[in-house]
């Protein structure tokens, strides 16, 4: 299956995916600077360099439901060190809980507050906007952590739910179908409502391949209903913005973003105006060479490690 037909994992290659996200690139933010690209083993190289990591999770901490051998041990020896270690990720279909029991059981010691989510950015966000009865796409068996105080319907195969809402949460893909993109599309396309959407990923690196994640859905319903919806994590600035909320003292030229995407990760930094690690061995583009994407796109992080 490509990119479109799953919202469970595809036969997606790391050059399909990479153009899917080339295809998208008016509504990215724009590249502003070009790195180095210089090459080290891992985050032991950078450890006197900086003194605030923002790290993305999967392809860095963890590829699924596996951590990453010995980076478990490479954060820790970061957080003894003095380092302020900041989970920075797109895991919009986890609520809070949920993901600090994951990075617990994985061996990651991380407090509450040193996990900035997309999902938390969104529901930031939403607190601010009028009251409106949400349509939620999530996966319902999570309940309802985090969204309890906001009008939501989570959405399922009944058309009439589609048109009830007055806008709509896009959190997780994991049960989304194509039949139910196709009523939200339809629904749409008769009633235009806001859209907010967690998680700007099209695609996850898992332990057999990638996911479809909300981003995907989100850009084909741009494309197909011409509703512009409103993202809210990497590589946009409102992620940064709130994990930079929870950090004293936050100097850029001291604070290094580490991901395994250019154009969430990376493209992020430059976004967020601080510096950019590139993991090759693991996630998106793990078994492929990074010099080629990297020129293509025009997404030059500062730094290229082997492994987190």
């Amino acid at each position: 299956m490509g990119i479109g037909q799953s919202a469970g994992r595809n036969h997606l290659k790391m050059p399909e995916a990479f153009a899917a996200y080339e295809a998208v690139r008016h509504r990215l933010p724009l590249a502003k600077t070009r790195g180095a690209c210089l090459r080290l083993p891992d985050l032991d190289a950078l450890a006197d360099d900086f003194d605030t990591f923002l790290l993305d999770a999967f392809g860095v901490l963890n590829i699924g439901e596996t951590a990453i051998e010995g980076v478990p041990e490479r954060v820790s020896g970061l957080q003894m060190a003095g380092k302020r270690v900041v989970v920075v990720s797109n895991a919009a279909g986890y609520p809070h809980s949920t993901l600090m029991k994951k990075y617990k059981r994985l061996g990651y010691n991380f407090a509450p507050e040193d996990v900035i989510t997309s999902r938390k950015t969104l529901l930031h966000a939403a607190a601010s906007e009028p009251d409106r009865h949400w349509g939620l796409i999530a996966q319902e068996s999570f309940g309802r952590e985090g969204v309890g105080h906001l009008d939501t319907t989570f959405l399922s195969d009944d058309a009439r739910e589609y048109d009830a809402v007055d806008g709509f949460l896009m959190l997780g893909s994991s049960n989304w179908t194509e039949e139910r993109q196709t009523l939200l599309e339809d629904s749409l396309a008769r009633t235009a409502r806001p859209v907010l959407v967690g998680n700007p990923d099209i695609v996850a690196p898992r332990e057999h391949g990638f996911s479809t994640e909300p981003g995907h859905f989100a850009h084909r319903l741009a494309d197909r209903v011409g509703i512009e919806p409103h993202f809210f994590g990497k590589p946009f600035a409102n992620i940064y913005d709130l994990a930079f909320a929870q950090i004293d003292r936050c100097d850029p030229e001291r604070t290094l973003m580490v991901g395994d995407s250019l154009h969430t990760d990376i493209l992020g930094a430059q976004t967020a105006g601080v510096k950019s690690a590139l993991i090759a061995g693991y996630g998106f583009f793990d078994g492929y060479d990074t010099r080629q994407p990297i020129a293509a796109s025009g997404i030059y992080p500062d730094f290229i490690l082997d492994r987190p």
